[in-house]
């Protein structure tokens, strides 16, 4: 492992930091700290910049992403995000809600690849609603196309004779599946070599296009197995046999739904981080809503939020020595028996967000002591 000692050269870069709405801002302030940690330990410099989005931004400018927001998320090395939304604004209409905000970021930076890692953390497997035999082994990529689909689509109501009619358009083209498809080949040529594509090509037409665009695709990958599945199929798969997934691609509202399923089988989606990615800046996020009953309490679970900035360290400036650093003192604080409310099991320690981040620094400056030690 690389320490400050290590260290020839001061890596700089600037994070954009959107906290957004319910638990936002907490699980943030966690994540933060142990970014700084980070930062002192390896003797990197992080430029933190904190920007309003989603119901905070309407409340203060009446747009879920200001334009200074935009301009600010364009010019960084990569962005922060906690959660948006909330029952606030229900009543705002749907092009001007929180979450219009996140699409128009995600589409704003051409963030077309939506990376959700579902891994099982030994230490939580009794929280698994699965066997243990089905629970071991399970470390799945899902590779989520995220510009396309039914949510990018054309939204319509009108009057019908039993009262209304509304239509929501799915649309994808050939180059926007070959995009988040090459994508996915090489996650899965870097990892088992097995790639298991989701759609729904027994009744959608955009999915027929998905599975011809796919297979015509597979022919330039010899060294990577792939399966098609149905949609239910591999809903099905995932509960009675997770452990046989690698790589999993798929649309954009299967994705959206099947990984809130991996979250499940992981204990808790408190747990699950995510990147966002195309040609610019990516962004990272738990994949968790903003949970406005949880709000002000202490009790979030920030290990999401935490994880997601490992992911970026990982994957946006290729510290990979650092995010191991900060995701193998998690394990060990879970498996210390420290637990957030949402994981907590007979004879563990529940803590809120604030004593967990404490626990999980005074673990990873422990691991930084062994290390310059030797010990």
């Amino acid at each position: 492992m690389a320490t400050a000692r290590d260290k020839t050269m001061t890596n700089k870069k600037k994070i954009v930091l959107l906290p957004g709405d319910g638990i936002g801002p907490e699980i943030m302030r966690a994540a933060v700290r142990v970014l700084k940690g980070c930062a002192a330990e390896f003797g990197h410099e992080f430029d933190f910049a904190e920007f309003p989005f989603g119901g905070c931004a309407i409340d203060a400018t009446g747009v879920p992403l200001p334009a200074e927001t935009l301009a600010a998320c364009k010019a960084a090395d990569a962005i922060l995000l906690g959660a948006v939304g909330g029952p606030k604004w229900d009543a705002v209409p749907l092009t001007k809600r929180p979450e219009s905000g996140l699409l128009g970021l995600r589409k704003a930076l051409g963030l077309y690849i939506n990376l959700r890692p579902i891994d099982l953390h030994a230490s939580l497997m009794g929280l698994s609603p699965l066997r243990a035999d089905r629970a071991s082994d399970v470390h799945i990529d899902f590779v989520r196309e995220l510009a396309g689909d039914i949510y990018f689509g054309k939204h319509h109501v009108e009057a019908d004779p039993s009262g209304e009619r509304a239509t929501d358009e799915a649309v994808y083209t050939t180059a926007e599946v070959e995009r988040v498809a090459k994508y996915a080949f090489a996650r899965a040529e870097s990892r088992k070599g097995k790639l298991a594509s989701v759609d729904k090509a027994n009744v959608l037409t955009t999915s027929q296009l998905w599975r011809r665009t796919v297979t015509r695709m597979a022919a330039d990958h010899p060294n990577v197995k792939v399966e098609h599945l149905y949609v239910d199929n591999a809903a099905m798969q995932l509960v009675l046999a997770p452990a046989q997934f690698d790589v999993i691609l798929t649309s954009n509202m299967f994705g959206d739904i099947l990984t809130d399923l991996g979250a499940a089988l992981a204990g808790s989606i408190g747990l699950i981080p995510s990147m966002s990615c195309g040609p610019g800046p990516s962004l990272y996020e738990p994949i968790h809503g903003s949970a406005p009953t949880l709000a002000g309490k202490d009790v979030a679970n920030p290990v999401g939020m935490i994880l997601s900035a490992a992911l970026m360290l990982r994957e946006s400036f290729g510290m990979k020595h650092e995010a191991e650093w900060i995701e193998s003192a998690v394990d060990r604080v879970f498996a210390s028996g420290v637990r957030t409310p949402d994981t907590v099991e007979p004879g563990t320690t529940k803590v809120g967000c604030i004593e967990f981040g404490e626990r999980l620094m005074a673990e990873m400056t422990k691991a930084s002591k062994r290390e310059h030690t030797g010990a």
